[in-house]
């Protein structure tokens, strides 16, 4: 093997592939479905649960490399909507207090 056909072939294994930027949204999607689902859990339930839960499907349908992630902001976003449904429900209001 020359000096040339190695540098090719060592340039081509190291070389960007074509589908990777829709690869790497589609991974920070889940990243980011994950963080908002948890993140709702705690604070503005009503608006980032279903944000999370948007956001982890179009991860899902875009094939992404963390698929783990985008089901637990998938599972995340459902929970901020019990949480929220448990909360109407219990005492008429869709705020909470750890104060009582």
């Amino acid at each position: 093997m020359t000096l040339i056909s190695a540098r090719t072939a060592t340039s081509a294994r190291t070389a960007p592939r074509e589908g990777r930027p829709a690869a790497r949204e589609a991974d920070g999607l889940a990243v980011a479905s994950f963080v908002l689902g948890l993140l709702g859990l705690l604070v503005m339930n009503i608006l980032l649960g279903p944000v999370a839960i948007v956001m982890a499907i179009v991860a899902l349908t875009r094939s992404t490399a963390r698929r783990g992630r985008a089901l637990l902001g998938l599972a995340l976003g459902v929970a901020d909507l019990v949480v929220l449904a448990v909360l109407v429900t219990g005492n008429g209001t869709v705020s909470w207090s750890l104060a009582g």
